[in-house]
């Protein structure tokens, strides 16, 4: 099994890596496509299904459906062209991705949130449709947008899990059993074994100046939180908060009365910035989704900032160990929120923070493991309910609790030798069989939880 660092963190724009990045892939997949068909289209249609419809416009599906559709892409997004784009559609009812000249779409009438049909696949799906001249079907295909910005047509997802395909890498682990012992057959670490696949299949130049990306969009998305206030979008009124806990937290660095808690403040306002910043749809890194943006960054930038000895150079192996770590995740369970609660996401999310804090901290394989299964075990059952369907409320704290108990797991795992009674295997087994019998009121389809029992206003 193989799932990249560039996989696990893909950069894009908020508010959601499902249903924002996930559906404007899909658009630009099914484009390829008809580029490669030998039909000639005149029209586009696109309906929304599940997850997707009933929390789309909180989380702004249709206008990622529209701007894919459009030509546009979650990693080289501008947020003014696309609004000009958004505006020009919505007066022309035209569409004019490159290479297939114009094509009737009107939204008001072609993009369809249907509500009481959901796909047999997964909870976020979607049909896209090509038309001819007389609007008859000539092109049609389903996409599930399965969490993280990942994208997989019907039949890919009918494939399942064997559809990883590539050069071999030398440490193929599928579970954290398999990492285990291949970490102490080798002496490697699991950031060593995760850097010798990366190589092996993408060389080692592309992962070096891939990662220092990565972190770079973090680093700069925390930056943004913490100098930005105001109203975020989208009608709860919730004002950001981070800049000014910030501020407060600067103006009182070296008081000699400060509590040692204050520290968690520090923890929280990290993860509270990206959260914002990918609220107002600005642009994140997928860790491993955007709703769980915060937890990974704002471990490491308190690990940088705070931990005395941190250094720049462990940047990469904190990021190879979460990666490896989320990979697991995925592969045997699910980080997504419409297939398993915020569990799959907030939970994945903290146990990969866990885990690279761990890893960067001098911690054996043996305690890696244990400090991503005490991080990811305390959010077991964990619900996605968003308030009004925007990644706001309380998506933006539960990531500051999500890197609270990341730095914590890391902490009580160093304090043991790697010993403990329940694997991290059993654990994300566990989170998978919740996910399943999890109602879906309270998987992303904001019809349960505090979504129904907070004021919509």
């Amino acid at each position: 099994m193989f799932l990249s660092v560039f996989d696990m963190f893909k950069v894009g724009i908020g508010p959601s890596s499902s249903h924002t990045m996930g559906p404007m892939v899909a658009a630009a997949r099914f484009l390829d496509q008809m580029r490669a068909s030998p039909f000639r289209f005149a029209g586009l249609r696109a309906s929304l299904h599940g997850s997707l419809a009933f929390t789309g416009v909180g989380h702004a599906t249709d206008k990622a459906t529209i701007l894919g559709l459009a030509g546009f892409h979650p990693e080289t997004y501008d947020a003014e062209a696309a609004a000009c784009a958004l505006a020009d559609i919505k007066s022309r009812h035209m569409v004019s991705p490159e290479g297939l000249g114009d094509l009737k779409f009107n939204p008001a009438t072609d993009l369809v949130f249907d509500y009481d049909r959901t796909l047999p696949g997964h909870a976020n799906g979607m049909i896209l449709i090509a038309t001819d001249a007389q609007g008859d079907v000539i092109l049609q295909q389903i996409y599930y947008s399965i969490g993280g910005g990942f994208v997989m047509t019907e039949d890919e997802l009918a494939a399942g899990k064997a559809t990883d395909a590539g050069a071999p890498v030398p440490f193929p682990f599928k579970s954290a059993a398999e990492m285990l012992e291949m970490a102490r057959a080798s002496g490697k670490s699991i950031a060593a074994m995760k850097r010798a696949n990366e190589i092996a299949r993408g060389g080692e130049a592309n992962l070096n100046k891939g990662t220092q990306r990565l972190w770079q969009v973090m680093n700069d998305c925390v930056d943004r939180g913490l100098n930005s206030d105001g109203i975020l979008p989208g009608g709860l009124m919730v004002k950001r908060r981070a800049k000014a806990i910030h501020d407060a937290l600067q103006a009182e660095r070296g008081m000699n009365l400060t509590a040692p808690h204050t520290i968690n403040d520090w923890m929280s306002v990290y993860a509270m910035a990206v959260n914002e910043e990918n609220a107002a749809g600005g642009q994140v890194v997928t860790a491993p989704t955007n709703g769980a943006a915060g937890v990974l960054p704002a471990t490491l930038r308190y690990y940088l900032d705070h931990v005395p000895g941190a250094s720049t150079a462990h940047i990469e192996d904190f990021l190879l160990t979460a990666a490896a770590i989320g990979g697991l995740v995925k592969y045997n369970a699910s980080i997504s929120g419409a297939e398993a609660g915020c569990q799959a996401e907030v939970g994945s999310a903290s146990a990969m923070a866990a885990a690279g804090l761990c890893a960067v901290m001098g911690g054996t394989p043996g305690q890696v493991e244990n400090a991503a299964e005490i991080a990811l075990e305390h959010h077991l059952g964990m619900t996605c309910d968003p308030v009004k369907g925007l990644v706001q409320v309380p998506c933006i704290e539960r990531n500051a609790m999500g890197a609270i108990k990341a730095v914590s797991a890391a902490s009580i795992a160093l304090r043991g030798d790697g010993t403990h009674l329940v694997p991290l295997d059993a654990c994300i087994e566990t989170m998978r069989q919740t996910g399943m019998d999890m109602s879906e009121k309270y998987k992303e389809t904001s019809l349960g939880g505090l979504a129904v029992n907070v004021p919509n206003c």
